[in-house]
C-alpha cells in the first residue's frame, strides 16, 4: 500500500536541450515536466515526457521585477501588453506544448503580483481545462487568491530544491520536502534542468529510495485531482505542427 502523503516534483526549464534532461526523464518516479514554449525541443520534450508517464505543463515565461530579460525566452508575457495580447500569448503557448495539463510561471515575480494580467492567464487556463501552479517567485503573489475566486485549485510551490546548485543542498531540500509532506499531507517542490541539472537529478535519485516508505511521488495533476477534485481536460496533443 502506497503512503498517503504525496509529493509532486516539478522540474522547470525543459524545451531547450538543457543539461540533465535525459537524467530527469529517466528517474524512476512520476515527475511534472514544465516545458517552455517555442523552443527547439519543446515539442520533443513534451512527447517524450508524456510517453514515459510524466505530467506535462507549460512553463510560461513572465516578466520579473528584476533579472535579465534575455532569460525570459520567446512568447513571454510582459506588463505593457493589452488584455488581448496576453490572452493570445497564453493560448499560443498552450497550443505549442502537447499534452499539457497545467501551467506554471517561468520567472514572473512582477506578473504574478498583477491582478489584471493573472486574471486573464487563469481565465484562459480554465477555459482550456488547465490548472495553474504558482511557482512562488513573488511572496506577494495574487495567484492563489484569484484561483479561489475563479473556482480553480490554488496550487503553489512549497520548496525550491536547487536554489543552491550542489548535490548536498538538493539532498537537504529533499529531506525538507519529506518533512513538509509529513506535516501537511502533501508537498509541491520545484527543481530545474540546466547547467547544474545533472546534479539535481542525481540528488533526487539518491533521495527517493529512502523516501518511498513515507511519501508517494505523484504528478501535479494527481495532487490537484485528489485535493481539489479538479478534473483536467482530456490529454490530447496539440493540433499545431
Amino acid at each position: 500500500m502506497k503512503p498517503d502523503k504525496k509529493v509532486a516534483i516539478i522540474i522547470d526549464d525543459f524545451g531547450n536541450g538543457q543539461g540533465g534532461t535525459e537524467e530527469m526523464l529517466s528517474l524512476p518516479i512520476k515527475l511534472t515536466v514544465a516545458i517552455m514554449p517555442f523552443l527547439p525541443t519543446s515539442k520533443a520534450d513534451a512527447e517524450l515526457a508524456h510517453k514515459q508517464g510524466h505530467d506535462v505543463i507549460v512553463h510560461m515565461p513572465m516578466e520579473p521585477k528584476q533579472g535579465n530579460p534575455k532569460w525570459l525566452g520567446p512568447g513571454a508575457i510582459t506588463s505593457n501588453m493589452s488584455n488581448e495580447e496576453i490572452r493570445q500569448r497564453v493560448e499560443e503557448a498552450i497550443d505549442n506544448v502537447p499534452y499539457a495539463v497545467g501551467m506554471n510561471n517561468h520567472m514572473g515575480s512582477k506578473i504574478t503580483g498583477d491582478e489584471r494580467i493573472m486574471s486573464i492567464v487563469l481565465e484562459v487556463c480554465r477555459e482550456r481545462g488547465l490548472f495553474f501552479v504558482d511557482s512562488k517567485t513573488n511572496y506577494h503573489s495574487v495567484v492563489g487568491k484569484l484561483a479561489v475566486q475563479m473556482g480553480m485549485p490554488p496550487v503553489a510551490n512549497n520548496i525550491f530544491l536547487d536554489d543552491r546548485h550542489t548535490v548536498s543542498h538538493v539532498s537537504k531540500q529533499m529531506k525538507a520536502v519529506e518533512t513538509w509532506a509529513s506535516e501537511h499531507q502533501n508537498c509541491v517542490t520545484i527543481g530545474h534542468v540546466g547547467v547544474q541539472g545533472k546534479k539535481t537529478a542525481e540528488a533526487i535519485r539518491q533521495s527517493i529510495t529512502g523516501m518511498q516508505n513515507s511519501v508517494s511521488f505523484v504528478g501535479i495533476s494527481d495532487l490537484v485531482r485528489d485535493i481539489w477534485d479538479w478534473k483536467p481536460a482530456p490529454i490530447l496533443p496539440s493540433n499545431n505542427n
